[in-house]
């Protein structure tokens, strides 16, 4: 006889996702309504919270992660309720979300924060690893340990890391692009960090303070209440702290870039041998460079579209990510953007009455400023689940609410490499077409800067290294003042610019 269904719950506000966008939302709901119960739906046994909250400039914000178990959040906020629980469906024309477990929720107002989950280049192969939350993170820490070659895919925040952060094993790093670090940097800086990734490391490593990850004191029978399938959130900033990412060999650094190139196919030892194809030595690996075939047998084999192939211990695909619309989609007709996240307008809700939604899972699909573009990034969803609690109460008690100042502009603060990495406006010049010009000032080992001028008008600017512009290009790139007089003279170390514009 099946199990009697639990009843539904009476909630005002529901938000789904453990993520930084839902608990920041879910945060800001319990402040602005403390005598509403707020439901969090989260299918992992931990929440994302940040701390440590710090405003370096306008737009430019720092604070640190932590994984908090769910109880914490219950603890700051009485009026919220953390359900731990997968989605199964939404119902929206009834109003209502059913769990894993059966349980039905009522909403009013519902958010959709579930985040995104890693677009991997071959589903269901055992020597694929996608790295996209803590668990994965510690699966690849254990996989690594017996490792002397792996395969990293990809060019993102995960790949750059990883090709950093990694000893005692060769890495062969493959990429679609000409230079590493596509989605943040130029051929420039991707120069710049280049000569710091090839070279031996420093023994000690500069003191991270923003993230603190931990999974210590996990419930012990949280594995048997998610499915393994099941998505924690994001990594977000400086995921590696804390992990010890040291392979089976001696030596500190060892990596080869292949650029230009995709995988072509991935083969199982067997396949391999049947097939008849020889793969590569590690390239630099041997003194005659005529011997190239390689004699180790490995687990998996690459072979990439340059016709290259390289055998290794196991591949980790860092090739970006996918918004996890999934189980919000059956019988629900949302606007879909083209890559693949809810559409939402000015005030982040959703095609479907009473849904909002915010981070991965969303495209900002409103006339954005000229500034500012969409990046699946911590601080973006932070921003989001912010501003999209603000929205759902301004709807709520009938008042109206301007759309908030971090969609005036792009700013984004980060460490590539242990340097600090600041991208502010159109950094990469996106969208801005071939009349623009590029500014450089690079010290070698130091810092790089650029700024993107447009008509005499600095449209964005990429700073690495302690460089103490932000503030002031953040404010030229704002007030679009017109700079064609100052010419060179704008990143001459000579002159003090922060002074020049104070």
């Amino acid at each position: 006889m099946e199990a009697a269904r639990p009843p539904p719950t009476e909630g005002k506000f529901v938000v789904v996702g453990g993520g930084i966008a839902g608990v920041t939302c879910a945060e800001q709901l319990a402040i602005q309504f403390p005598s509403e119960e707020i439901l969090l739906v989260t299918a992992s046994p931990v929440i994302k919270a940040v701390t440590n909250f710090k405003k370096v400039s306008k737009a430019l914000e720092e604070f640190d992660v932590e994984e908090q178990p769910s109880t914490t959040l219950e603890s700051h906020f009485p009026n919220m309720k953390v359900i731990e629980s997968g989605v199964k469906q939404l119902r929206s024309e009834e109003h209502c979300i059913v769990t894993e477990d059966g349980s039905q929720h009522m909403y009013k107002k519902l958010c959709l924060c579930a985040g995104a989950k890693p677009k991997l280049i071959c589903e269901g192969n055992p020597y694929v690893l996608g790295i996209r939350d803590t668990d994965s993170a510690q699966e690849f820490q254990k996989q690594l340990t017996k490792a002397k070659r792996i395969m990293i895919i990809g060019n993102g925040g995960i790949a750059l890391e990883l090709a950093y952060e990694i000893e005692g094993c060769e890495v062969i790093w493959a990429i679609k692009d000409k230079a590493i670090g596509n989605t943040f940097f130029d051929v420039g800086a991707a120069e710049f960090f280049t000569s710091k990734l090839i070279a031996e490391k420093p023994e000690a490593k500069i003191a991270h303070k923003r993230t603190k990850y931990t999974t210590e004191g996990k419930k012990k029978e949280a594995g048997t209440k998610a499915n393994a399938g099941d998505l924690g959130s994001a990594l977000g900033p400086d995921w590696h702290e804390g992990l010890n990412l040291k392979a089976t060999k001696e030596f500190s650094h060892k990596i080869h870039i292949e650029t230009v190139c995709e995988v072509k196919k991935i083969y199982l030892q067997k396949e391999f041998r049947i097939s008849e194809k020889k793969s590569l030595t590690f390239p630099g690996d041997h003194n005659n460079q005529l011997i190239t075939t390689d004699k180790e047998i490995w687990p998996v084999y690459v072979e990439l579209t340059n016709e290259k192939i390289y055998g290794c211990d196991f591949i980790v695909s860092a090739t970006g990510v996918t918004p996890n619309t999934e189980p919000f989609l059956c019988g629900n007709n949302f606007d879909i953007g083209e890559d693949g996240g809810l559409k939402v307008d000015d005030h982040m809700q959703t095609s479907l009455s009473d849904i909002y939604a915010a981070g991965d899972i969303c495209t900002a699909s409103w006339h954005p400023s000229p500034l500012w573009q969409q990046m699946r990034l911590w601080t973006q969803a932070r921003q989001m689940g912010w501003y999209a609690a603000k929205c759902m109460a301004a709807a709520t008690l009938g008042d109206s609410i301007d759309m908030d100042f971090s969609f005036e502009i792009f700013a984004h603060v980060t460490k590539f490499f242990n340097y600090k990495v600041v991208l502010l406006g159109k950094y990469n010049a996106q969208n801005l077409g071939s009349d623009h010009e590029l500014m450089l000032r690079c010290t070698k080992g130091q810092e790089y800067i650029k700024v993107i001028m447009q008509n005499g008008r600095m449209m964005g600017a990429v700073l690495i290294g302690e460089t103490n512009l932000e503030e002031t290009f953040e404010n030229l790139i704002l007030n679009q003042m017109d700079l064609s007089s100052y010419g060179e003279d704008l990143l001459d170390p000579d002159v003090d610019i922060e002074d020049y514009f104070d």
